[in-house]
């Protein structure tokens, strides 16, 4: 899709992409004062979008942001912009920021939030990537401490993944003080001796909307599932390490710091969640 394809949605018009403008003291622009989503869509069904629009409020509610809109308005935003998409699989992006306002860094009165939504293809993971896995390369976590919060605000995780990027990999794995926290936009899953170790969903993580999917698919694969704090020896000592995220769905993590994770293959507990996730798409 290029910049002139595709409808968007800014400020209650819909109209083309590459006519889309917003004025430069945005609040978004400016301070990176706003929210986000990225809704998955298949067969031009939304996935778990409930649960996409429950995380919206509370990002905005953490940022003092009021929503601008009823679950049902923004349901009526997605369909439409799904409606007019090429292509049944996609991601709605959706954003939404204080608003335009002199400079000043204390909030504003009386600004009315910018809110824009747009659509692109979803490309879903190849075979490649689901029967070979993903290499990644541990680093420290340097981002603030409000990772809880979707904010558009990423410059931490575009500094991450460039790590990533600049070893040939496909993605980090960060800690802060010995603790496993994620990956730079994903969360990431330990298996040991059969059972799924998550870190816990505090202000260290993003909670991911697939976190709490990975944790109805081991229920329902009668999988033990522990949150805890996990720590980076637990980490290298992994059966198996996991990522997910709205637009990588489940992948397995097979070699870490250039060594291998175990026998450095996808693993079973993996491919038990993997069959229970895409079971679930199917029934859309």
């Amino acid at each position: 899709m290029s910049l002139d394809d595709g409808l968007c949605y800014l400020n209650g018009e819909y109209l083309p992409l590459a006519g889309a403008r917003v004025p430069v003291l945005d609040r978004g622009f400016i301070f990176g004062d706003g929210v986000y989503e990225v809704v998955p869509v298949y067969r031009k069904k939304p996935f778990r979008f409930e649960q996409h629009l429950a995380r919206l409020q509370r990002s905005l509610a953490e940022t003092c942001i009021e929503n601008p809109k009823s679950p049902n308005e923004w349901r009526a935003i997605v369909e439409r912009l799904v409606g007019a998409a090429a292509g049944q699989d996609l991601i709605v992006y959706i954003q939404v920021t204080r608003g335009v306002a002199k400079r000043d860094f204390a909030f504003p009165a009386g600004v009315t939030p910018t809110v824009f939504a747009m659509v692109s293809p979803l490309t879903r993971p190849g075979a490649a990537q689901r029967e070979q896995g993903l290499r990644a390369i541990s680093v420290p976590d340097l981002r603030w401490l409000r990772c809880d919060i979707k904010s558009v605000s990423l410059l931490g995780a575009v500094l991450a993944r460039q790590q990533a990027a600049d070893r040939g990999v496909d993605e980090v794995v960060q800690h802060r003080d010995g603790r496993l926290t994620e990956g730079s936009a994903s969360n990431v899953w330990l298996v040991k001796g059969g059972r799924v170790l998550a870190p816990p969903r505090d202000n260290l993580i993003l909670e991911g909307i697939r976190y709490g999917f990975v944790q109805e698919l081991c229920g329902q694969a009668s999988i033990p599932f522990e949150v805890r704090i996990v720590s980076m020896r637990d980490v290298r000592d992994a059966d198996e390490l996991m990522l997910s995220a709205a637009t990588r769905e489940l992948l397995p993590i097979v070699e870490l710091d250039g060594r291998p994770v175990a026998d450095g293959r996808p693993g079973p507990v993996y491919r038990e969640l993997r069959r229970g996730y895409d079971s679930a798409i199917a029934a859309l």
